[in-house]
């Protein structure tokens, strides 16, 4: 039906009217926000230059978006810079991660490790592959740990649901481990049917009894469970050393304040210490009386700050002989992790992993519990050359939490505190849960872990050992201020025992 000139007409005068209405209210608006910019007085941009003040809020806002997408160079970004991410993004979707016409990594910032290539490769048929390792021989139940790599502590609380069964899904396909973090252990971790490292921290969320002390009755219950292979005392992270943890209140639902002896909507807060722990021997105390009551290997995680304080753990050890001794202990850096932490911890507080290992490793062998306890290295280490690196300090076992998350979809939007991470991974609000799919991410998070194992074999065939815990610190070089590359054995000596005269 043709229009009428007519009604051709009128249509233009609504549209008209409707124009000049929508200009009026934006006017009027306009003009209340100046008036609002004026009259405040906390921020004096805005009072100065109402409105359009307001545009360098916005665009701070959306200035780390931008860097990351359009400005910065794949090698730039922190935490955590592009080219690192893709590498988790590639091998978690099952491609390739070859790259042509050469590195785009600059050799010769400092520190960078340089693995040394054996003239004479051992052949393909005389490559061996990893062999499970034993952790806890005095436990009871010791464990045969079947990777090298493996997930590091997060709470479910901090991860959404979906992230959780994901990771504990994708676990079990690949062979690997899964710390539960310091929120207890959830159905959704045992759905999975992998192994799991129960973490115990300061607040003792799900062994806590109704004190806030350690329940034997609780950890026993946790301790019945087949899968819960091993118990980690958290000392400290990374994120936060001499800080507890903090859970934000939002995120506290129904079903994590069952698990965690919470509140609905109350804080998580975990003290920046165990209270019945002010001393070395207290410590052993709490992990032989933990080892006794459930029977499976018990370590510790910390964070170090001084090799004094090591030196003094070791000499406790000594004392009190060697099956007071952890199962394990998980190494983190300082550099920084997961949990939402106050940015001067994050930043200044605890030493890097790469000074850390091989001091810990050092005092270990020096005090010759080489077979008695297990050293785990953690603090961002996500791609190959992270976990091959921290084999050849010394490392037995390396854990990782953000490479897992990247696994999952993480987009880096440094909103894990917030309760609106865009990817659903550290938020329980549905509408962004709802982006992560089981089914599918479990897989992703599968074939990362064996990306990974697979590209730390290639990088010990090529250095001349047939797998990875043969790696040594003479098969690598770091970068130093002067440009030139020395061997890690002798930046980083290993001990040798005196020989007799």
């Amino acid at each position: 039906m043709n229009m009428s000139m007519e009604d051709a007409y009128g249509v233009v005068q609504v549209v008209s009217v409707l124009f000049v209405v929508v200009i009026g209210i934006l006017i009027l608006v306009g003009i209340g926000l100046f008036i609002a910019d004026r009259l405040q007085t906390g921020d004096a941009i805005r009072r100065n230059y109402p409105l359009i003040g307001r545009f360098r809020h916005i665009f701070s806002e959306l200035g780390e978006f931008f860097r990351q997408y359009f400005f910065a160079m794949d090698r730039e970004e922190l935490p955590f810079n592009r080219a690192q991410r893709e590498w988790v993004n590639r091998a978690g979707e099952g491609k390739s991660n070859t790259v042509a016409f050469g590195s785009t990594r600059n050799l010769n910032v400092v520190g960078t490790p340089i693995f040394v290539n054996d003239p004479f490769p051992p052949l393909d048929d005389e490559f061996a592959a990893i062999k499970p390792l034993l952790i806890g021989p005095t436990a009871r139940t010791p464990y045969m740990a079947p990777s090298i790599f493996n997930i590091s502590g997060m709470s479910y609380g901090a991860l959404s649901k979906p992230a959780v069964q994901a990771l504990s899904k994708g676990a079990k396909e690949a062979g690997i481990w899964m710390n539960t973090g310091e929120g207890g252990v959830s159905p959704f971790h045992l759905e999975g049917g992998c192994d799991l490292v129960f973490q115990i921290g300061t607040a003792k969320f799900g062994v806590r009894d109704e004190n806030g002390g350690l329940s034997d009755e609780k950890l026993r219950n946790v301790a019945a469970h087949e899968q819960i292979r091993m118990f980690e005392l958290k000392m400290a992270q990374g994120a936060k050393p001499g800080k507890g943890g903090i859970l934000p209140g939002e995120k506290v639902t129904k079903e994590i304040a069952e698990i965690r002896g919470l509140q609905i909507g109350q804080d998580g807060i975990s003290p920046n210490r165990h209270r019945e722990i002010d001393n070395f021997d207290h410590l052993l105390d709490m992990l032989c009386h933990i080892r006794e009551v459930t029977g499976k290997p018990v370590g510790i995680k910390t964070v170090v700050g001084a090799e004094e304080s090591l030196r003094e753990l070791f000499e406790t050890i000594r004392r009190r002989g060697s099956g007071a001794a952890p199962d394990f202990i998980t190494v983190d850096g300082g550099e920084g992790g997961t949990g939402a932490a106050p940015m001067p911890l994050i930043d200044l507080v605890g030493m890097p992993v790469r000074e850390a290992l091989p001091m810990v490793v050092d005092l270990r062998d020096e005090y010759e519990l080489r077979d008695r306890i297990r050293l785990i290295a953690s603090g961002k280490l996500v791609n190959p050359g992270d976990i091959a690196w921290a084999l050849a300090a010394g490392a037995d076992f390396v854990v990782s939490a953000r490479g897992f998350m990247f696994a999952l979809g993480c987009i880096q939007a440094l909103k894990c505190n917030k309760n609106t991470c865009p990817t659903g991974i550290t938020t329980h609000d549905p509408r962004f849960q709802k982006g992560l799919v089981v089914d599918s991410k479990y897989k992703r998070v599968a074939r990362y872990a064996q990306g990974i194992v697979k590209e730390v074999e290639t990088i010990a065939h090529s250095v001349g050992v047939s797998e990875p815990r043969l790696l040594r610190r003479r098969h690598v070089r770091i970068v130093q201020p002067n440009g030139r590359s020395v061997p890690m054995n002798k930046t980083f000596p290993s001990y040798n025992p005196p020989t007799s005269s």
